[in-house]
């Protein structure tokens, strides 16, 4: 089938009932009510949708058909992400199927390819990023972790921090030093390590909304094989930004964006009563139309991107990374007043029945304040706001 039949309006509805019976029928129905109720997801819980993603071949929709991806087009892939959404199925986690994996096919070996691909798409193994130092966060080009080469390995030493689902983690793919080029990008290697390898030290992070998401990861005196280095030694700088326009575009999630405005439609219709709901006072509904003008924004520069191809975000991924998480703050920043009082009681981790030990108060408010204190570290993580605006201004301008 070619891409025109493929893209048919008949074809096209036809692909989302097949995507919206398998998410009612065949993905695991305990983790969309755990999504649903609010609970706290666990590794398992990871593995197993994104395991039943990989069974069914759709794990890995932007991957290229050889490497284990579906083929789709453009709009099918929408369409697939569009019902993900309003299956209300955890995100995958993007460390494995969204950063390293794309790396791998696109600079790795035949030999890595076919060592890590098959594990990364069926969610045999987890993977962590690697990149965040004290020292060096925004300026990634400050990192210190070295890895100094010994015969057919290399041995690491270093620190790593902000490691989201780092204690999760059986594999990290890092940026390390190899060398004191007069340039700082260019003596950074990109390297594959085993965390179970001796001298990895993991310890947990809390995070703003005291769930543990957040790790730090120590290496001291860890040996590492050459043959995990993706790309020539000095490369890593190249390859690094290759992978972050992937991860800056991945923020997007429109319509996850679109079905949370509508959430807090229904809720302000009714918050704080019925009488006098925030839904009816203008600034709150100025606040709302704003906020979903910009997610029709974000939607037109996604799909502008794509029409470049699987890579053709380019220059756009920085301006999908400012919009995507600026919006997603703007949304959980309504749910936030929203909540007010209610959103007080703090449950980091919510199990079964949470909701009933808060007799009387809406179950919507306490995850609500979670995701704003999640939120606020979206225009941080991934290359900052301000750093953003710097590439743009150096691809605009010339600077």
């Amino acid at each position: 089938m070619d891409t025109a039949e493929m893209d048919s309006p008949a074809a096209l509805a036809a692909f989302a009932n097949e995507v919206r019976d398998w998410f009612a029928r065949d993905y695991p129905q305990d983790i969309l009510e755990k999504t649903r109720t609010g609970q706290t997801l666990e590794r398992d819980d990871f593995i197993r949708s994104q395991a039943a993603l990989g069974a069914r071949g759709w794990a890995a929709p932007h991957w290229p058909v050889e490497h284990g991806g579906p083929g789709w087009s453009a709009l099918q892939r929408q369409v697939f992400e569009n019902e993900f959404s309003r299956a209300g199925a955890p995100t995958v986690v993007p460390m494995g199927l969204i950063y390293v994996a794309p790396v791998i096919y696109t600079f790795g070996t035949p030999e890595q390819q076919a060592r890590w691909l098959p594990d990364i798409l069926h969610s045999r193994v987890f993977w962590a990023q690697g990149y965040s130092e004290p020292q060096a966060g925004s300026d990634l080009a400050a990192l210190k972790t070295r890895a100094v080469r010994d015969g057919n390995d290399y041995i690491v030493n270093g620190h790593k921090t902000w490691t989201s689902l780092g204690h999760y983690a059986d594999w990290i793919f890092c940026l390390v030093r190899t060398s004191d080029a007069p340039k700082a990008t260019a003596g950074i290697s990109f390297l594959c390590i085993d965390l179970k390898s001796p001298g990895v030290t993991v310890r947990p992070i809390r995070g703003l909304d005291g769930r543990h998401y957040l790790a730090e990861v120590f290496f001291d005196n860890v040996r590492v094989p050459v043959e995990n280095r993706i790309g020539e030694e000095g490369s890593g700088w190249s390859t690094s930004k290759y992978l972050l326009a992937n991860e800056r575009t991945w923020y997007a999630r429109v319509e996850e964006k679109r079905i949370a405005m509508r959430r807090v439609r229904a809720l302000a219709a009714v918050h704080p009563s019925p009488d006098a709901a925030l839904g009816a006072q203008p600034a709150f509904r100025a606040k709302m139309a704003h906020t979903d003008m910009a997610i029709d924004a974000l939607e037109a520069l996604v799909a502008r991107a794509r029409a470049g191809g699987p890579n053709g975000a380019g220059d756009l991924a920085s301006l999908i990374k400012i919009m995507a998480t600026e919006t997603a703050q703007a949304i959980t920043e309504l749910l936030l007043e929203l909540a007010g009082e209610l959103g007080a009681p703090h449950l980091p981790v919510r199990t079964a029945g949470w909701a009933e030990t808060l007799p009387g108060r809406d179950p919507f408010a306490v995850p609500a304040v979670a995701d704003y204190f999640m939120t606020r570290a979206q225009t941080i993580y991934g290359g900052s706001t301000e750093v953003q605006k710097n590439i743009i201004a150096r691809a605009v301008l010339g600077l």
